[in-house]
């Protein structure tokens, strides 16, 4: 493998200043700003987007086999977060839209998806139950503790909810012998979108052929905070409408609580507890209107 040095070199690249921001390097040359990391990206992918003309990503002057990416500097137009997030979903639903295809999958496929999320559910209820335990056997609770027990039932509510709707799903799912397929960017986050004269993803060192509800739930889980999901979610089927099974595994997914890990700072302890517990009451608000009035989801 070629130093980056030499890589520069081999392009004719000749920098006068170097610009770290994480895993990702700015330069600026003779010939202009560019972006060099790590050559993580999956080829296949890549080539095949390219040949559903999919060109919604930053060119690069690098090849496949250096080690090296290097790829051209998008300034950034400064927009409202809530134009960039409808800008991104745009986008998301045009990539799935252009690489959809249908193959074809067996019971053991569905049941795989049903297990491993029965065991989840059911590992987590013990973990939150023997962790409720242990809190109401104290004299005295610390403020998370007592943020926890004050708000127990809503975890074990959102836990209920996952199981009956995993069933559900699996009713709807184990007969069929074909499964809708995308490529998925699998790591959405706002800060890998850019918009200048058109709208770039970037950061697709994970992306793979997956469903296309877990790009839509990469972007809930780390901005559920930040906007109205309600919004995205309409706009985004607006383009790609999900099907049923879809659309009830995503609110499955979405519901599921995280499992909090005890840590010995009280501040941060009470941070996470308070960060679950609105998550889990944003989640409820989000998913409730897309079913009937009948549907229970509350303790």
């Amino acid at each position: 493998m070629l130093s980056l040095k030499s890589i520069l070199t081999k392009y004719t690249l000749k920098p006068y200043r170097y610009e770290k921001h994480g895993k990702t390097t700015y330069i600026d040359t003779n010939n202009g700003r560019f972006v060099i990391k790590k050559n993580n990206k999956d080829e296949e992918i890549l080539n095949y987007l390219k040949s559903r003309n999919f060109d919604y990503i930053p060119s690069t002057i690098s090849n496949q086999e250096d080690e090296y990416e290097i790829s051209e500097y998008i300034e950034e137009t400064n927009i409202p977060i809530e134009q960039k997030i409808m800008d991104l979903i745009d986008l998301v639903s045009l990539l799935h839209n252009k690489t959809t295809h249908y193959k074809e999958v067996g019971i053991e496929y569905y049941k795989q998806i049903y297990e491993d999320i029965s065991n989840n559910i059911a590992y987590l209820y013990s973990y939150y139950t023997d962790l409720i335990t242990m809190i109401e056997n104290k004299v005295f609770m610390s403020p998370s503790e007592y943020l926890l027990a004050r708000n127990i039932t809503k975890i074990y509510a959102s836990l209920n909810f996952s199981k009956l709707e995993i069933d559900k799903w699996y009713e709807l799912v184990k007969d069929k012998k074909k499964d809708r397929f995308v490529v998925i960017h699998n790591n959405l986050d706002l800060s890998h979108f850019l918009r200048n004269d058109a709208s770039y993803l970037i950061s697709w060192d994970k992306s793979r052929i997956d469903k296309p509800i877990f790009d839509l739930y990469k972007l809930y889980k780390r901005h559920l905070n930040d906007i109205d999901f309600s919004e995205v979610l309409t706009r985004y089927e607006r383009n790609y409408p999900l099907l049923e099974e879809e659309r009830i595994l995503l609110f499955i997914l979405i519901t599921l609580p995280d499992k909090i890990d005890l840590e010995d700072d009280e501040y941060e302890m009470t941070k996470k507890i308070d960060y679950l517990v609105s998550s889990l009451y944003r989640t409820e608000t989000f998913i409730s209107p897309y079913y009937s009035k009948n549907t229970k989801y509350n303790e």
